[in-house]
């Protein structure tokens, strides 16, 4: 549920604001900058990095921030859309709250997107919004969205992307509105917050008053009775899929659902943005549910006389293909948020995610039960070669010989991500990232940046030609700040996801959708001669040059050409998961209207 705060002042603008010299932090008597109060605030909460693009109206936070000594750092992105991404894939990878800044106007309007997709995902973002001064509120000014006399509304705007949002008005507000918003992002269900700082107000004189340092509601606790009904069902039940979800790599919650498996003997399946919440070796481990899943995971919910949802709603994406299934069989959820699986009988256990958890495994007997026989996360058959480049089941095995055991992967959008989601198993200490919120093409880019910037650890960026085109040239960025990341560019010509629909749904592609041949491997390295650049025609090229990446300090970008017309495994396409049940939510969607992809 999003806060709408409006902070109201005479229309031409909050009494007594006085702006302040400059880096003036002189003390209590001659008062600070909002600014200066501002990055001191979160350089104490331990913020490590601030994403952005600077501008007339957040400039005063960014020279407020370089006055600290970068500390925290200002990463100065190619586009807001990323900046968000990047403060995304700092939070999804440090657990820390993630920071972006950007000024008025178009800045601020291109922020929603990547807002839209950290509310969506639930990861915590405090975005920090510049506008016109607010004594020219309503008065013509350029870029006002203040609301008044017919001007855009950048409240109503931010407000339905955020769990928090509120226009900064009065100086003397801005330190309960910083309080209160770090402290909603972080708060169950988390995402994004809002504070719209017009630029008097950064600019204006701040007495300090000792504000509380802002802190998170505590986690809710699970009811005695719920936790009672639930450890029944586990108990009597002899054969249990859990489905776990992001949400358990968000709350650190890992180790708490490796020990309640073991105790349960249970299936193990991780919906698709969530590879990497469970041991992908482990014998209890079912493979990736829903529509770009392994088929075995449907056949152990079949067999399952309970499914445990942890960390996850169940959205469409993660459960496509069960919906029957999963109609006939008993769920319990333990998340923030109700599921979006209706059930009879079913039990939501809303409380905090580790510490539900802990107190389902505490009733259970203690030691390790084997997991009933299943097939495991077998995956599709590999589609037979094509003459248009490398398929990209061998590309994807090619990234999987080369991955270093605590990279953090980033998979984006497209014929890419589904084969990515498939077949690439999640490595030992990093995360597996997809944005699946939104499903935003060209995330990937800004996030693995992000990530890389914020643990050292290298970042492998997955992405498709289509998503290069919309966002890659942040590689630049990368470059710029020497992020250890290694952008793996699929080139298929096309945008092949909408191509194939086109192909299977309407007859025939969009001539719009498949592109001029591009060599992006030698457009790089003509624009960046000193970024590391290889192109890869074969999977033994591919993977000699990933590994010759991996013992680099910085960024590197491997382009290889793969097969446009290669049907990516993704349920509701024929010919490429095998036959789609007749009431399959996504295929009956198809008949319809085409809306996924």
């Amino acid at each position: 549920m999003t806060t709408d705060i409006r902070e109201t002042t005479p229309p031409t603008g909050p009494t007594g604001i006085r702006a302040t010299p400059p880096g003036d932090t002189t003390g209590a008597t001659a008062g600070v900058r909002v600014v200066d109060h501002l990055a001191a605030a979160l350089a104490e909460d331990g913020v490590r990095q601030v994403f952005g693009i600077g501008g007339a109206n957040i400039e005063d936070l960014y020279d407020a921030l370089h006055r600290l000594g970068d500390r925290p750092r200002t990463v100065v992105a190619k586009h807001e859309f990323s900046a968000v991404t990047m403060a995304d894939g700092y939070a999804r990878t440090t657990g820390r709250l993630g920071v972006v800044a950007a000024t008025s106007g178009g800045g601020a309007m291109n922020l929603l997107p990547g807002l839209a997709e950290a509310y969506a995902s639930r990861v915590p973002v405090l975005a920090l919004v510049g506008q016109p001064p607010t004594a020219l509120d309503g008065l013509g000014a350029f870029q006002d969205t203040s609301g008044r006399a017919g001007s855009l509304d950048a409240h109503r705007l931010f407000a339905p992307v955020s769990r928090f949002c509120a226009r900064v008005e009065d100086p003397h507000a801005l330190p309960r509105l910083l309080a209160e918003a770090m402290a909603a992002a972080r708060s169950h269900p988390r995402g994004p917050a809002v504070l719209l700082l017009p630029k008097d107000v950064q600019q204006a004189t701040l007495t300090p008053r000792g504000t509380a340092p802002p802190t998170p509601a505590p986690e809710p606790r699970t009811p005695t009775v719920r936790l009672d009904r639930a450890t029944e069902r586990l108990r009597t039940a002899t054969r249990v899929l859990v489905i776990a979800g992001e949400g358990v790599a968000a709350a650190g919650a890992k180790q708490e659902l490796a020990d309640l498996t073991a105790r349960l003997g249970a299936w193990v399946a991780v919906t698709p943005d969530a590879r990497d919440v469970f041991d992908n070796d482990d014998q209890h481990f079912a493979g990736v549910a829903g529509v770009m899943g392994h088929p075995n995971v449907l056949d152990c919910l079949r067999r399952a006389e309970l499914c445990l949802l942890v960390g996850t709603r169940l959205p469409v994406l993660a459960r496509g293909g069960l919906e029957s299934a999963l109609a006939e069989t008993p769920v319990i959820c333990v998340d923030p948020e109700p599921p979006f699986v209706p059930s009879v009988p079913g039990l939501h256990l809303s409380g905090g995610l580790r510490d539900t958890l802990r107190q389902l495994a505490s009733r259970l007997a203690a030691g390790v039960r084997p997991a009933p026989g299943h097939a495991g996360p077998v995956p599709l058959a590999p589609p037979p070669p094509g003459a248009g480049g490398l398929s990209h089941t061998a590309a994807v095995a090619a990234v999987a010989d080369a991955l270093p055991p605590d990279a953090n992967v980033f998979v984006d959008a497209g014929n890419t991500g589904a084969s990515a989601i498939h077949r690439l198993r999640a490595t030992r200490r990093g995360r597996f990232v997809v944005a699946v919120g939104m499903g935003g093409m060209g995330y990937a880019f800004g996030a693995g940046i992000g990530a890389a910037l914020a643990t050292g650890q290298r970042s492998y960026v997955l992405a498709g030609d289509g998503a290069f085109f919309m966002h890659g040239m942040e590689v630049h960025t990368a470059l710029e700040y020497g992020a250890p990341v290694t952008f793996v560019i699929l080139n298929n010509n096309a945008h092949a996801m909408c191509a194939t629909r086109e192909q299977l749904f309407l007859g025939a592609p969009n001539p719009a959708n498949l592109f001029l041949p591009s060599d992006i491997a030698a457009g790089a390295a003509g624009m960046f001669p000193s970024l590391a650049v290889h192109r890869a025609t074969t999977g033994p090229q591919l993977r000699r040059a990933l590994l010759r990446g991996n013992t680099t300090s910085g960024p590197v970008l491997v382009a290889v050409d793969v097969d446009p017309a290669e049907i990516p495994p993704f349920l509701p396409f024929p010919n490429a998961a095998g036959p789609v049940p007749a009431d399959h939510e996504e295929s009956a969607h198809e008949r319809r209207t085409v809306h996924t992809g």
